[in-house]
């Protein structure tokens, strides 16, 4: 794993934690942490021992957003400069959508604009009540387009223009009500909720969640539903001759527990 500037990298037994760290100014992300997400994220997919990603934030808040530094000089590059290092934000949302372990973004404080990429492009995405989320780009002339497909994903076309026309803040409850996060809590809740979370996920196949989200990526993205017939025959007639697949099935007829549960 490289070493980086903005961003840190804690493994507890199977357990990755992706960690923003920019404090200073609440976690804003610019061209470096964009480039080390990106990293981190194709490392991790690497690492057998990994189970699970966290994504967190450093300080009192998850992610303001664009840093302002970098945006000020952004807003005097040519389009072809404008274009790499948006395609580069795309890039870092699109790894995170496709990792191959589960992710849970885990948001507390502040989410603020392209912060919202970041987390809805997590499998799971947890608040605390009191976060404030905003999709503000359009207040400032611009608009969410790296984040769009991954909100729109999350909170549906209707929720996306309420969310997004507007820039309206809202707190964690709303949040949830609207899909932007999956469960708002308190501090304390949240916690105790993702360790409960992580409890079921390290109890199922590892191969299994792999093929699972490549199947949910493929079913919702890429396949017509008569596509689907064939594609979804061949995937679970694989899956079940494989050696995962036959370890599983034989521990459930035998009544105990399969050989990646620690026992």
């Amino acid at each position: 794993m490289n070493a980086y500037q903005t961003i840190e990298f804690e493994k507890k037994d199977n357990i990755a934690i992706l960690w923003l760290n920019r404090p200073e100014i609440h976690n804003a992300f610019n061209e470096v942490m964009i480039s080390e997400i990106i990293d981190c994220v194709e490392h991790v997919n690497t690492m057998n021992d990994v189970r699970v990603l966290i994504l967190r934030g450093r300080g009192k808040s998850f992610c303001a957003g664009a840093d302002l530094k970098w945006m000020s000089g952004v807003a005097g590059y040519t389009f072809e400069r404008n274009y790499k290092e948006s395609y580069q934000l795309s890039k870092c949302f699109y790894g995170l959508y496709t990792c191959n372990k589960p992710t849970i973004a885990m948001v507390h404080g502040a989410a603020m604009g392209g912060a919202n990429g970041l987390l809805a492009a997590c499998d799971f995405a947890f608040c605390e009540d009191d976060t404030t989320f905003s999709l503000s780009e359009v207040k400032i002339g611009i608009v969410p387009a790296c984040i769009s497909p991954y909100v729109i994903k999350r909170v549906g076309e209707y929720g996306a223009r309420e969310l997004m026309l507007t820039g309206r803040r809202i707190k964690g409850k709303e949040a949830e009500s609207c899909k932007l996060v999956n469960q708002s809590f308190t501090m304390e809740a949240l916690e105790e909720h993702v360790r409960s979370v992580i409890g079921h996920l390290i109890t199922s196949g590892p191969r299994a969640m792999d093929h699972c989200k490549k199947l949910i990526y493929n079913v919702t993205n890429q396949l017509e539903l008569e596509e689907a017939l064939d594609y979804t025959a061949t995937v679970i007639a694989e899956i079940r001759a494989s050696e995962e697949g036959q370890e599983g099935m034989a521990a459930f007829l035998e009544k105990r527990k399969p050989n990646w549960v620690k026992q």
